[in-house]
């Protein structure tokens, strides 16, 4: 918990000379979170109560999320800092890693991994299968014209043009031309990004393929010795006592989150609360972002087991009272509190 991370966020400040920041968006199976516009609200009262400061270190872990929020992010650490520093102990993916390339410098453990940036976007206008939208990826589309002109070698215009319609057929025409203005965004915004750590023009622009394109796949996972040796990034290796301390750190909010063990409301009987951010530094206390809501269970006319969830709370809160047992929690324009002993269920 927040309490007993805070010694180990201290130990870790003087290891680097900085103020440090975690955020960290889970990965659990159907509880999970992404990065998104909604924290920066909260990334503000904590840059707020740190103030200026020559070095800031964000400890980071995510499976990625909102493209825009990762470059809203970095601009808005940078505006606090002289230098940026990101930790990576586990997983920084996606717009995780958009985050990492606009640092001066990544630290990343033995385990630490990078993705490629290739967005998926979302829309409206999204195919949808069994009534759920399907993300469209950037480089799908790409890879199924150019597998069409090159794997297949076809190459007169009236066939590639039964392609493409082909393609509308199945994806919006307009979330085509969206795909296009996505990628050529993202590339703008990885090429000023990476200028915090790179300065040659060519490895800036190998790193931007790599990243968007030649990795493959949007799974695709960078180890630090790929990152530093052939992309060419600032990494940096934590020593024995740094890594000490950032796996103490990950150990812990795993836990917390249960990181390894998926939500499933067959187990849960009554109510339940399930955090799925954390946003926390040692002077503005522990941000997060929690679903709570009860599980109710009936049986159906033939004898079934029914289980009904009722969400009663999905949103942020903040825990301030590092040295209290009691949780205080901001609730419009009163306070409310909760004991540190609940009867919820995580």
């Amino acid at each position: 918990m927040y309490r007993e991370r805070i010694h180990l966020y201290q130990e870790l400040e003087q290891e680097f000379d900085s103020k440090v920041l975690a955020y960290v968006t889970s990965d659990r199976p159907n509880m999970s979170a992404q990065i998104a516009s909604d924290v920066i609200d909260y990334f503000i009262d904590h840059l707020d109560t740190l103030g200026p400061c020559h070095k800031i270190s964000l400890y980071l872990y995510t499976r990625g999320g909102d493209t825009s929020a990762a470059r809203n992010i970095v601009n808005l650490l940078r505006m606090y800092c002289d230098e940026l520093q990101v930790i990576v102990p586990h997983k920084a993916h996606s717009s995780g890693t958009i985050i990492s390339l606009g640092a001066n410098e990544i630290v990343m453990t033995k385990q630490a991994t990078l993705g490629s940036i290739d967005p998926g976007l979302h829309t409206a206008l999204n195919p949808k299968v069994d009534g759920e939208y399907l993300p469209v990826s950037v480089e799908a589309v790409k890879g199924y014209l150019e597998f069409a002109k090159k794997e297949l070698d076809i190459k007169d215009e009236a066939s590639l043009a039964g392609i493409f319609e082909k393609l509308t057929d199945f994806v919006h025409p307009l979330v085509l031309g969206e795909v296009y203005r996505s990628r050529a965004q993202i590339q703008m915004m990885t090429e000023k990004l990476l200028q915090n750590q790179v300065t040659d023009a060519e490895k800036i622009k190998k790193i931007i393929d790599f990243l968007c394109s030649e990795s493959g796949s949007h799974d695709y996972t960078i180890n630090r010795r790929e990152a530093k040796d052939e992309l060419g990034l600032n990494i940096r290796k934590p020593s024995a006592e740094q890594y000490r301390l950032i796996k103490e750190i990950y150990d812990d909010i795993s836990e917390e989150l249960h990181l390894g063990k998926p939500f499933s409301y067959a187990d849960v009987n009554g109510a339940y609360a399930a955090r799925r951010c954390l946003l926390e530094s040692v002077a503005g206390g522990a941000h997060y972002y929690l679903t709570e809501g009860t599980v109710v269970r009936g049986k159906t006319p033939d004898g079934k087991i029914a289980l009904q969830n009722r969400v009663t709370f999905d949103g942020w809160r903040h825990d301030a009272a590092a040295g209290n047992k009691e949780l205080k929690v901001k609730e419009g324009e009163g306070e409310i509190i909760y004991e540190s002993g609940s009867e919820y269920q995580t």
